[in-house]
C-alpha cells in the first residue's frame, strides 16, 4: 500500500509540475512575442568579440531598419580619423535611405524583417523542441526565477534546416517569476546531429547561451548572447566557430539626425 501510495504521489507531482512547466513557457512566450514587438524602438551598444579582440557598436535604427557604427576597437575610442570616417558613412547611409525609392525601401525593410522572422521561428521552434520540466526556484541577477530544464520532445520533426540541431540538445531556462521573461537560457548538443541538404555533423560541446534585462516598463533585451560551434563539414573536415556579444544602454531610439 505504500508503494502505491508512493507512486501515486510520484505520478501526481510529475503531472502538476509538467502543467507548471507548460504554463510557464506559455506565458513566457508571450512576454518574448511582446519583447519582439518592441525591439526595434530601442538603438543599444553591442559589443562584438572574438579570437583578435572586441570590436564595439551603437546599434541605431534608422529609416526602418538598424544601422551599426563603429565607436571602439578593444575597449579604446577609435582614433579621430578613423572616427570621422565612421561618422562619414552614417551621414552617407542616412541620406541614402531618405532618398531610396519605395521600392528600395521596402526591398530594405523586408531583408531586416525577413532575419527578425527566421530568428522568432527559431524561439517558436524551441518550444516545440524540447519538454520542459521545472526543477526547482531560485534567485538570479535579482529576480526570482523559476529553473526549467529542457530535453528533446520524442517525435518532434524540424521543419528546415536551421533547427536540426534542436533534435540533439538539453538546456536549462531561468524564468522571471513575476514577468515571464527569460533571464538566462543555456543549451548544449548532447550527441552527433546531422544536418541534412549540407553535408554536415553539429558536434557535442556545441553550445549558446543568452542573457536578458529589463530596458524599459514590460520590456526585457538581450544583453548578452555567446555560441561556440562544434560541426564536421562534408562529415570530415572539423569546423569550429565562436561568437560571443554583449549589449548595454538599450534606450529608445531618437531620430539619427540627433545622434551625429
Amino acid at each position: 500500500m505504500i508503494l502505491i501510495l508512493a507512486a501515486i504521489l510520484a505520478f501526481s507531482g510529475y503531472a502538476i509540475g509538467q502543467e507548471n512547466a507548460d504554463t510557464i513557457i506559455q506565458q513566457s512566450g508571450q512576454a518574448i512575442k511582446r519583447d519582439w514587438e518592441a525591439a526595434p524602438e530601442f538603438d543599444c551598444r553591442e559589443r562584438d568579440r572574438n579570437a583578435s579582440g572586441t570590436r564595439t557598436y551603437e546599434d541605431t535604427m534608422i529609416e526602418g531598419s538598424p544601422y551599426q557604427r563603429l565607436v571602439a576597437l578593444n575597449g579604446k575610442p577609435l582614433a579621430p580619423s578613423q572616427a570621422a570616417e565612421e561618422k562619414r558613412k552614417l551621414d552617407d547611409t542616412m541620406a541614402q535611405r531618405k532618398n531610396e525609392s519605395p521600392q528600395e525601401r521596402a526591398e530594405r525593410i523586408a531583408k531586416y524583417q525577413k532575419e527578425q522572422n527566421s530568428s522568432r521561428a527559431m524561439m517558436a521552434e524551441m518550444v516545440k523542441a524540447f519538454n520542459f520540466e521545472v526543477v526547482g526556484e531560485t534567485k538570479m541577477d535579482g529576480h526570482r526565477v523559476y529553473a526549467l530544464k529542457a530535453t528533446p520532445r520524442r517525435g518532434y520533426r524540424p521543419p528546415n534546416m536551421e533547427t536540426q540541431a534542436l533534435t540533439g540538445m538539453e538546456g536549462k531556462l531561468w524564468i522571471d517569476k513575476d514577468s515571464f521573461q527569460w533571464v538566462k537560457v543555456e543549451a548544449e548538443v548532447m550527441h552527433p546531429v546531422s544536418i541534412e541538404g549540407f553535408l554536415a555533423q553539429v558536434e557535442p560541446g556545441t553550445r549558446f547561451e543568452l542573457e536578458k534585462e529589463p530596458v524599459a516598463p514590460g520590456v526585457w533585451l538581450p544583453s548578452h548572447f555567446s555560441m561556440r560551434s562544434h560541426a564536421k563539414i562534408l562529415f570530415l573536415i572539423p569546423h569550429r566557430g565562436q561568437e560571443d556579444d554583449t549589449y548595454s544602454d538599450c534606450h529608445r531610439s531618437t531620430p539619427a539626425s540627433e545622434t551625429n
